[in-house]
C-alpha cells in the first residue's frame, strides 16, 4: 500500500473514530426527540453558506493573484482552495495545504515564486481579520473559556495584533534582518537556507500587501466575508434544531475562536481538537442531547465535503503517482 492510501486511509479511521467517540459520549435521553424535530432545510442552507464562503475565497484569490500582475480565473482559484482542503486535512499541521496552494497555482501558470508569496498573504489576511475579531467578541462574550479571564485572552490577542504589526513594521524598515540572520546560525545550513527562504517570501507578502492598499482592502473584505459565511454553518444548524433565541453575535464569536485555534494545531485539520472544542464551547448553546451531533455535521460541511472534492480535483489535474510523491517527500 502506498503512501497515499496509508494516509487516506488512516485519515477515514481517525475522522470515523473521533466522530464516533465524540457522538456516544455526549448523546442521551434527550436526544432523539430533539432530532426528531430537526428541520432538514437547514442542512440546504448551511450548504448554501459554505458554497458563498467558497465564492468569496475563490473572489480574493482572483483579486490577489491580480494584484500580483498575474491572472487566474474563479474557476481555477476554486480548484486551489479545494486542493488546500484535500491535503491540508491529509497532512499532520495542515502543512500539506500550502503544497496544493502551489502545486494548483503554478498549474494555473503562476510562477513558483509568486505562488509561494501568495498563499503567505491569503494566510496572513485570515489569521488578521479573525485576531481583530477576538478583540470584540471578548468585550460582549464572558467566560468563552473556562478557567481562563476575558481579560488574559484580551491580553493576548492584542499582544497577537501588534506582535503582527511589529513583523510587518520590522520586515519593511530591514530591522528584522539582523536578527533572522542571528537566528540562522543557531541551526544547520539546510534549516538555516529554509529560514531565510521563508522570511524572504514573508517580507515579499508583506510588499504585496503594501502595493495596492485599496484592492488588498477588498481582499480582506472578502477574507471576512469566506470566513463569517463557513462559519455561519452553525447557526444554520441550531435553527434547524428550533434554536431561534441564541445570542448569534456570542454563537459566531464561539466560531471564530475555535477556528483561529485550529490554525495552530498539530493534528490532520485539527481532528479531535475541532469537535471537542466545540461540545465545550457549545454545550449549554445547543438542545440537549445534540451538541456532539451537531459537531460532527458541522465539520462533514465544513471539511469533510471540501475534502473529498479536492480529492476529485487533485487526482484529476496531477494523478495519483505525482501526489503519491509530494506525501512522501
Amino acid at each position: 500500500m502506498n503512501k497515499f492510501y496509508k494516509r487516506f486511509v488512516l485519515l477515514i479511521s481517525l475522522v470515523l473514530i473521533i466522530s464516533g467517540v465524540v457522538i456516544y459520549s455526549t448523546v442521551d435521553i434527550n436526544t432523539l426527540k430533539n432530532l426528531g424535530e430537526f428541520k432538514w432545510w437547514s442542512i440546504a442552507l448551511a450548504i448554501f453558506a459554505v458554497g458563498l464562503g467558497l465564492f468569496f475565497d475563490g473572489s480574493r484569490l482572483m483579486h490577489l493573484v491580480k494584484i500580483s500582475n498575474e491572472s487566474i480565473t474563479l474557476y481555477e482559484a476554486v480548484q486551489v482552495i479545494f486542493g488546500n482542503y484535500f491535503l491540508a486535512l491529509l497532512t499532520p499541521g495542515a502543512t500539506g495545504g500550502a503544497v496544493a496552494q502551489l502545486m494548483f497555482l503554478r498549474h494555473a501558470g503562476v510562477p513558483t515564486g509568486k505562488a509561494a508569496v501568495l498563499v503567505i498573504v491569503r494566510t496572513l489576511l485570515s489569521i488578521f481579520f479573525l485576531a481583530c475579531c477576538m478583540a470584540l467578541i471578548l468585550l460582549h462574550d464572558n467566560g468563552i473559556v473556562p478557567g481562563i479571564s476575558n481579560t488574559t485572552l484580551m491580553v493576548i490577542t492584542l499582544a497577537a495584533l501588534f506582535g503582527i504589526l511589529f513583523i510587518v513594521w520590522g520586515a519593511r524598515r530591514g530591522f528584522l534582518d539582523y536578527f533572522v540572520i542571528w537566528l540562522t546560525r543557531k541551526f544547520s545550513n539546510q534549516k538555516g537556507r529554509k529560514i531565510i527562504a521563508f522570511y524572504r517570501d514573508t517580507k515579499s507578502a508583506i510588499s504585496l500587501l503594501l502595493k495596492s492598499p485599496r484592492a488588498m482592502l477588498l481582499v480582506f473584505f472578502e477574507s471576512g466575508l469566506n470566513l463569517l459565511c463557513i462559519y455561519a454553518i452553525v447557526p444554520c444548524l441550531l435553527l434547524g434544531l428550533g434554536v431561534y433565541d441564541a445570542d448569534w453575535y456570542s454563537v459566531m464569536g464561539r466560531m471564530i475562536f475555535l477556528n483561529m485555534l485550529l490554525y495552530f494545531m498539530p493534528t490532520p485539520g485539527g481532528s479531535g481538537i475541532a469537535e471537542g472544542g466545540f461540545v465545550l464551547l457549545f454545550s449549554n448553546t445547543v438542545p440537549a442531547g445534540t451538541v456532539g451531533i451537531i459537531a460532527v455535521c458541522w465539520r462533514l460541511i465544513a471539511e469533510y465535503i471540501p475534502f473529498l472534492i479536492g480529492l476529485y480535483y487533485t487526482l484529476t489535474v496531477f494523478g495519483r503517482d505525482f501526489l503519491n510523491r509530494q506525501l512522501t517527500e
